[in-house]
């Protein structure tokens, strides 16, 4: 069966019992990433935050409640450094937190595009 890179992934956090992503949409991944969770919406509900950070925070909010693994997303560049204080956070209090983030395609990185990370 062929799948895209984004099913895939949606397919591995379901194998690691992933039932919810916090995040914000970018260019980064926005649309083939967010388009196979919305098609996993039974199995992993997408939370939409209004900022990264908060996306960051809510995972590890989740991961400190449940005792299990929390996953956040972000666009490149700014969105993925937004998250930073929530990764530093789960880090220093040993919290699992899984962060995604996008990133420009392959023919623009090198060439100052928006949101090169």
């Amino acid at each position: 069966m062929k799948m895209t890179v984004s099913q895939a992934m949606v397919e591995c956090l379901k194998a690691e019992e992933i039932k919810v992503v916090y995040g914000y949409p970018g260019a980064g991944y926005l649309a083939r990433f967010t388009m196979a969770l919305l098609d996993a919406d039974k199995d992993i509900k997408h939370v939409l935050v209004r900022h990264e950070a908060n996306g960051g925070h809510a995972a590890s909010g989740y991961a400190r409640i449940s005792g299990k693994p929390a996953v956040c997303i972000a666009t490149s560049g700014p969105g993925a450094v937004n998250l930073i204080t929530a990764i530093a956070t789960a880090y220093a209090d040993s919290i699992p937190i899984v962060c995604i983030t996008g990133q420009v395609n392959t023919d623009q990185i090198g060439s100052d595009v928006f949101q090169e990370g």
